[in-house]
């Protein structure tokens, strides 16, 4: 993207119908660092990459917990988000004080889609550059919204945000349609494996990954480290497993086509002119 005469504001339209500073937005977005998110019928994990400035400096925080059945997850610039989770547990905290009951997560995300829309419409304002990825639980279910920096909101299965995010985008649009019955330990698994996705190479430790639950009978929280640790070394110990148990299948295969060449090779000296075996 380049600067032009149409992105001096928010409120100018491009001759092609485009609101660039809003593309602006949402191109700090795809230059965060990823977060994930999916769900089941009971639960919703939430998972994000923690990346440091510097290797002097600690990782700013992704996750925030808005009240006990919500949370959040976000790519982009972290103040942003962290004013816009404090917005969210302010609702939170005057829904439950006015009518004593959980604000349902439906009716937050258009509240916050409503507040980034207003960013868009102007002229003093600029849009807010981060993407969430709200995780929640209410009578009605379990939900995952992602809202975007123009005001538009969407509910998904599963869904991925950030920097390298397509490639943890894969990994879910594979998996998906097991997430509906999945187990709590499941859905975390395959959120440590889409993480992993998005690594590119570099090794999945619980140093540089955050992972958070939600669901029936366990509110929002963060798992720690040790827990997360203990996970990545299953099923990493696993996959070491699998590896030597498919070299000896493979070596028996090369032992048994060298046996066929050569009962082909003494056939064919001694069967000249008999018609090839049907394979």
């Amino acid at each position: 993207m380049f600067r032009n005469q149409y992105d001096t504001d928010v409120t100018t339209w491009s001759p092609a119908g485009r609101l660039f500073q809003v593309e602006y937005a949402m191109e700090a977005v795809k230059q965060g660092s990823a977060a994930i998110g999916l769900r089941s019928k009971t639960h919703v994990v939430l998972g994000c990459v923690n990346k440091a400035n510097s290797e002097l400096s600690s990782h700013q925080k992704k996750i925030f917990e808005v009240d006990d059945h919500i949370g959040v997850a976000i790519a982009g610039l972290t103040a942003d988000g962290r004013v816009l989770s404090r917005y969210m547990r302010n609702e939170c905290i005057n829904y439950s004080f006015t009518y004593e009951s959980p604000l349902p997560v439906g009716r937050l995300v258009v509240q916050l889609a409503d507040k980034a829309q207003v960013c868009t419409q102007r002229s003093w304002k600029r849009p807010y550059g981060v993407g969430l990825l709200v995780a929640g639980l209410d009578e009605s279910g379990a939900h995952l919204y992602y809202n975007c920096p123009s005001g538009n909101y969407f509910e998904y299965q599963a869904f991925a945000i950030g920097s390298r995010s397509q490639a943890a985008k894969t990994y879910l649009e594979r998996r998906f349609e097991n997430f509906t019955d999945s187990s709590r330990d499941d859905l975390v698994k395959d959120a440590i494996m889409a993480i992993r996705e998005t690594l590119q190479g570099e090794t999945l430790k619980s140093s540089i990954c955050t992972i958070a639950v939600v669901g029936a009978g366990e509110p929002f929280h963060v798992l720690d480290q040790g827990t997360v640790q203990q996970i990545i070394d299953t099923f990493e110990t696993a996959a070491e497993q699998e590896d030597p148990a498919t070299e000896p299948d493979a070596a028996t295969g090369q032992e048994a086509a060298a046996e066929q060449g050569t009962a082909a090779d003494h056939g064919g000296s001694t069967d000249e002119g008999a018609a090839p075996m049907d394979i």
